[in-house]
């Protein structure tokens, strides 16, 4: 594991002082991430040929990292960085549509578990995380399903409803993955459209290769149904609002989980 390698590399004078703690927060799209890099600062620092970010903090290092839409493809490019083991904590975030009417556009939701249907799993986000997150803004929710396709009918999402309280592509695969190296994890989602709420276009229809969506095919669905367009600027302004908020509870989690571990450290030194 991580921290016993670096303290074979550091030496045996430094072999019983803790590293910092390595968080890793994943979001789909850029669109999901641009509010939260506005509020801190972060440095490009792409591993490989992925898109990824990070932020130093006093015995904190966070890395968020772009995954694109889809589960399969989130897993793969999370495997990139936690392979080795090298992540203490893991926060899948981004958006996600609700499936139950208390829930509405706006609100940060905090998992308790998430099925992950790609692998037939149900995966439980660490207690500790838990409370953190609703102590930082998030509300508790029972489940997050997630999906290998968007779902874009309100009756979808409606019949979903028995299942869980959220839907979305990635959470599944991206902690399933963290799990397997020991990562402590959570899933924590804005909410971009409430259940009774069709999508405004196909969004399984206008990604790219990368997992992005494509202006360009969003456009030209607009444009072969015009009607769409208000509902398209409702859902954009929803969307944004929802990740805006979504950013003030990570920022939150993440200076609480510094703060965690400064203390932690302070104990270990006063206890030598």
């Amino acid at each position: 594991m991580r921290t016993t390698e670096a303290r074979v590399a550091l030496g045996s004078n430094l072999a019983s002082e803790p590293l910092p703690m390595k968080v890793l927060v994943t979001f789909a799209v850029e669109a999901e991430f641009a509010p939260w890099r506005k509020l801190r600062r972060f440095s490009q620092s792409n591993v490989g040929d992925i898109r990824a970010y990070s932020a130093q903090m006093t015995d904190c290092e966070l890395i968020v990292l772009l995954t694109g839409v889809g589960g399969r493809r989130a897993w793969a490019e999370a495997t990139k960085v936690i392979w080795d083991g090298n992540v203490d904590v893991c926060i899948s975030s981004g958006l996600a549509g609700a499936l139950r009417e208390k829930h509405r556009p706006g609100d940060v939701l905090a998992a308790k578990e998430v099925h992950a249907t790609n692998w037939g799993k149900i995966i439980p986000s660490d207690r500790a995380l838990l409370e953190m997150a609703t102590a930082c803004g998030a509300r508790v929710a029972d489940a997050f399903y997630s999906v290998d396709r968007v779902l874009v009918r309100s009756s979808e999402k409606v019949e979903l409803g028995a299942k869980a309280d959220a839907v979305e592509m990635e959470s599944g695969d991206i902690m399933r993955e963290a799990v397997a190296f020991g990562a402590k994890v959570i899933a924590i989602r804005g909410i971009s459209d409430a259940v009774e709420e069709d999508l405004p276009v196909d969004f399984n229809r206008v990604m790219s290769e990368s997992g992005e969506v494509s202006l360009t095919k969003v456009l030209s669905q607009a444009a072969a149904h015009p009607r769409s367009i208000p509902a398209l600027i409702r859902f954009g302004w929803q969307s944004r609002n929802a990740a805006e908020k979504l950013a003030i509870v990570l920022d939150a989690c993440i200076q609480r989980l510094a703060s965690t571990n400064v203390m932690k450290r302070a104990k270990e030194v006063a206890a030598r």
